[in-house]
């Protein structure tokens, strides 16, 4: 999950980096050699609190001194799919092109090559490869106030209907137009998440992203963005953090560390060094001939540390 930088947003109250997020209750902290397991959503819970065992409650993780452990879950492995549900009204819109272009930009690139110092339990790496495979639009099925469940009848509804396949190796991006806002925390507590669910008889893994330019000082590390659209500029960052989260956790038990935090949660609102563009955009990657301003990812390698490549 995404959490929103909260040195930025104005409300709220600041505590340590811009990685850490105020949110009364979210996080279930218990002793500090209590493990904790992953929401999804940037926090981490008790094993046997609101629901965390739905998926799986596996035994002791696997020892790692690189800071995140491995704790028995599938891993998207091979050349995993992306699909896009644009939700609500995109047009116009240029992150219809920019942000296609990303991912079809992003597979066996320096960055997304982070992803492959993850591997399973019969060290299978993660390949560091990702496909663009299509996308369908759906025009405010659930109304422009999305709950968790409407999610999820979002990514149901265009599998059922035959606009995207049923991929059980592919992970399903709702995108959210600015004027839709997702009640469970959408700018106060996430700016994007992601997690699993069953449709027919597969389990298919799908994630929340919203529309950044609904709450600037929240999700959007800058006002101006290197193209341009600085709802499309922010969604970039989001996108690449819930998809590395994905293939590494798709099911919220494989890769995290004790307090249930995943590989992008622990560098998000980290970006490293950065350029300038005349306009004062900045940005930290070039990826299909277009800069981004993306943030770093855990490298499970050599003690474990945020970086934006590999190796």
């Amino acid at each position: 999950m995404y959490r929103p930088s909260f040195a930025r947003l104005v409300v709220a109250v600041v505590v340590g980096s811009l990685a850490t997020a105020v949110n009364a209750g979210a996080v279930r902290p218990g002793p500090d050699d209590e493990e904790l397991v992953p929401t999804g959503k940037g926090w981490g819970e008790r094993p046997f609190g609101a629901g965390a065992c739905r998926f799986f409650c596996g035994g002791q993780a696997s020892s790692s001194s690189n800071g995140i452990s491995y704790h028995g879950g599938p891993l998207l492995l091979g050349t995993p799919n992306v699909y896009f549900i644009w939700y609500g009204n995109w047009t116009g819109n240029s992150a219809q092109t920019l942000l296609p272009a990303l991912v079809q930009s992003m597979g066996g690139s320096p960055y997304f090559n982070i992803n492959s110092t993850y591997f399973d339990g019969s060290k299978n790496h993660v390949t560091g490869f990702v496909n663009y495979n299509g996308s369908a639009a759906d025009n405010y099925s659930q109304g422009a106030a999305l709950s968790d469940a409407g999610v999820q009848r979002v990514v149901q509804h265009a599998i059922n209907s035959g606009a995207v396949p049923a991929d059980s190796n592919g992970v399903y991006f709702v995108l959210t137009s600015a004027d839709v806002n997702e009640t469970s925390g959408f700018c106060t507590q996430y700016c994007g998440w992601h997690t699993r669910g069953s449709v027919g008889n597969m389990d298919i893994k799908y994630a929340f992203v919203g529309n950044p330019d609904r709450c600037p000082s929240a999700c959007e590390a800058q006002t101006i963005g290197p193209n341009g659209n600085a709802g499309a500029d922010g969604m970039a960052s989001i996108l690449s953090h819930e998809l590395e989260e994905a293939i590494t956790d798709p099911d919220l038990n494989a890769w995290f560390d004790k307090r249930g935090m995943e590989n992008a949660d622990k560098c998000a609102w980290t970006f490293g060094s950065t350029t300038t563009l005349p306009g004062g955009a900045e940005y930290n990657m070039t990826l299909g001939g277009k800069h981004f301003l993306i943030q770093q990812n855990w490298v499970n390698a050599s003690g474990g540390y945020c970086a934006k490549s590999y190796p």
